[in-house]
């Protein structure tokens, strides 16, 4: 076997006929090792790309749907109740939609994270990409720069859209809340930073496995215990505050208001003593059939008023901001923990095969 001593695809893009029946216009073009990764990857590439494409196009659709029907209505509503019974076919589809767009950082890590490198070592490109002039680090720096790239712009995209489609409906609607999976991670920065976690686990388990089909089993499992992690933590990044009444909580009194999109946490409305605590709803609950009873057995309690907790929306952003900075530090730490090694690897191998090479060359020559 020779040993290349040029990129093949860079000499062919340079080449240009000198007559102008052949000639090609000028523009940019991709060349190199990017040429090859694109070949070697365009159909998921296109996939990604026509998916992106027609989810922007059905939200767009819904939404002129639902805004044809929104203006419609004589006054603009602004509480649930407000919303016309028919409208909640809106609210439904807008909902759904945003669910299967949950789904898309799981589809990436295992169709694309997983098979993208173990592919290569199951059939034996990553060997061969090791005995030609490209070094293994810059074919490995091309293959993730550029699918990373390419899934960092469409979920940006999608997660756009699909916040231009909800805008309309914040604070409206209670089945909409900003705490929701579907609008927390789904809108502003979340999109991007999810799926590129995904990605690179895929991409570190498929370094490690090397094989295919079980690099995207095990991947499935990871990114599902990831979600579920997640989810049980995200609305921990913010801050809850409080809302309390102090004029009793008699029959004339009434639980404190919450600010507007402002989302409720916790067990409900709690009792607020006059010391500052709080006590949950099963206070005095074996005496709430007897009026005089019950309140006796608050006062007897301390019990002054009302207190609720909840979460501001003015919190979302700094919420998402604080949580893709977390998803994007374990993306860093896996990168470091897993592919650099690998491509370290790859290039004392090749730097050895290289040096093997010329020793039989030079005892051939002998």
């Amino acid at each position: 076997m020779t040993t290349l001593t040029h990129d093949p695809a860079h000499s062919v893009s340079a080449w240009r006929p000198r007559d102008g029946r052949g000639s090609r216009q000028a523009g940019p073009r991709l060349g190199g090792t990017s040429w090859l990764v694109w070949r070697q990857h365009r159909a998921a590439y296109w996939t990604l790309i026509a998916v992106t494409l027609l989810g922007v196009a059905v939200m767009v659709c819904l939404r002129g749907q639902m805004m044809d029907q929104l203006n419609a209505l004589d006054s603009p509503p602004k509480k649930s109740d407000s919303l016309p019974p028919d409208f909640e076919k809106h609210t439904s589809r807008l909902f759904g939609f945003g669910s299967y767009l949950g789904y898309l950082p799981i589809l990436v890590g295992v169709f694309l994270g997983a098979p993208l490198i173990a592919g290569d070592l199951e059939s034996g490109t990553a060997k061969l990409v090791t005995s030609q002039s490209v070094s293994r680090l810059r074919w490995l720096t091309t293959k993730l720069a550029m699918t990373a790239g390419l899934i960092a712009l469409c979920t940006a995209v999608l997660g756009a859209v699909f916040n231009w489609w909800w805008s309309p409906l914040r604070g409206r609607s209670d089945t909409l809340e900003w705490t929701s999976s579907v609008f927390f991670d789904g809108t502003g920065i979340m999109p991007v930073a999810y799926a590129l976690l995904t990605f690179t686990v895929g991409v570190a388990v498929g370094m490690v496995l090397r094989r295919t089909l079980v690099s995207m089993v095990v991947t499935l499992g990871i990114v599902g215990a990831i979600g579920l992690v997640w989810d049980r933590f995200r609305l921990d990044l913010g801050s809850v505050l409080s809302v309390s009444t102090h004029n009793g909580v008699g029959p004339g009194a009434a639980p404190p208001k919450l600010p507007d999109q402002a989302v409720q946490q916790g067990q409900g409305a709690y009792f607020l003593t006059s010391s500052g605590d709080k006590l949950d709803w099963t206070t005095c609950v074996a005496q709430s059939e007897h009026t005089k009873a019950h309140t006796a057995c608050l006062e007897s309690k301390h019990v002054i008023g009302w207190s609720i907790d909840y979460l501001p929306v003015s919190q979302m952003h700094t919420m998402q901001w604080l949580g893709a900075g977390i998803m994007l530090a374990v993306t860093a730490a896996v990168v470091v923990a897993f592919i650099i090694p690998w491509a370290s690897m790859g290039k004392a191998a090749g730097a050895a095969q290289r040096v093997g090479r010329s020793m039989a060359t030079f005892s051939r020559s002998r």
